[in-house]
């Protein structure tokens, strides 16, 4: 059964949406994180897995209403909705501001990172082995991650729908970020930047009369790239949202545990000063992908002299930190609201 929302609740969704959206675009963040602190993890989690044998026999039988009741489809839409708006709004934003502003981009979402680790550890009341286990095990496995150098990018549609699949965990698993995960497969700007850029500039064309982009064949292997991409992050979506409702209501500590510690090793990751490192070849020469960009190996990171730029960074970390708590009390707020 669906709950009754009001008209700024429904917006606040997709605003939320737009912030997971953004969130999952960047290495190191992950868009469950939004969802765990703003309050809505596991509801959305629950509404996932509501897409079952049963949902598909309501909807293949005609019975439009009562799939979209029993998926909690008025959620789900709403939320989607705004993931959408950010692809082709906010995540070209980030992409502006991360190739001007990258420090400050980083800064904050450290800041949210650090908040996020303070909300969720404030839900564990009583603490035992088994949960320090859990966290540990989750930050090393977290920490080992950051370490890991990239592959090279493959547009196989295969390992395409594979990555599918594994990069949308970050929507379901706070701390464990999607898009850093494509870096390491090889694949974040194939998936994340030209193939969704491909898009956009399709959409832009065909609303100006011009369908010229059928005959471009570069454009037409990114959006087969795109589109198989999308049905593996569904299948992910979908199939993860079973496991983890299924671990949710039977190990609930130690699972959250486990994702207390996946977010505070993912800290490395998102560490605002750092450089980055692109893999060369035996005489130092920059490599590129099939398509001309430099490939990024890895990140070296470092500690700041404290500048006027350190300074801005460390007002941006606290605005990260802020908007965390933002989203917490509105969170608590709507919770509240409805109980």
């Amino acid at each position: 059964m669906e709950k009754t929302r009001t008209f700024s609740d429904k917006v606040f969704l997709v605003l939320k949406g737009l912030v997971m959206g953004a969130a999952n675009k960047v290495p190191g963040v992950s868009g469950g994180v939004v969802a765990f602190v703003a309050g809505f993890y596991e509801e959305f989690i629950y509404s996932l897995q509501k897409i079952n044998g049963k949902a598909f026999k309501l909807l293949i039988s005609g019975r439009f209403k009562s799939f979209y009741s029993y998926t909690n489809g008025r959620f789900l839409s709403l939320l989607f909705l705004g993931m959408v708006i950010s692809y082709f709004s906010i995540s070209k934003l980030l992409d502006y501001f991360i190739k001007h502003y990258e420090l400050y981009v980083w800064s904050v979402f450290f800041g949210m990172i650090i908040a996020s680790i303070y909300s969720i550890s404030k839900e564990f009341k009583n603490w035992n082995a088994k949960m320090y286990l859990a966290l540990c095990l989750g930050t090393i496995l977290g920490v080992s991650i950051s370490f890991l150098d990239p592959a090279t990018e493959n547009d196989n549609l295969v390992f395409v729908f594979f990555c599918g699949i594994i990069s949308v965990s970050g929507m379901t698993l706070p701390g464990f970020s999607g898009s850093f995960i494509l870096i390491l497969l090889g694949n974040y700007v194939l998936l994340l930047v030209d193939s969704v850029n491909a898009l956009f500039d399709t959409f832009y064309e065909i609303f100006s009369g011009d369908f010229s982009f059928t005959s471009n064949l570069e454009r037409i292997r990114l959006l087969k790239v795109l589109a198989v991409f999308t049905i593996g992050s569904v299948v992910g979506l979908v199939t993860f949202s079973h496991i983890l409702n299924y671990i949710l209501r039977h190990y609930k500590s130690i699972t959250l545990a486990s994702i207390l510690g996946f977010i505070v090793g993912s800290l490395g990751v998102v560490w605002p000063w750092k450089t980055t490192l692109f893999k060369t070849d035996i005489n130092g020469t920059l490599l590129q992908d099939s398509n001309g960009k430099h490939i990024i190996e890895n990140y070296q990171r470092y500690l700041p002299e404290f500048t006027i730029e350190t300074a801005i960074a460390i007002a941006y970390i606290l605005f990260g930190i802020s908007i965390v708590l933002a989203l917490e009390y509105y969170g608590h707020k709507t919770k509240q609201s409805h109980a």
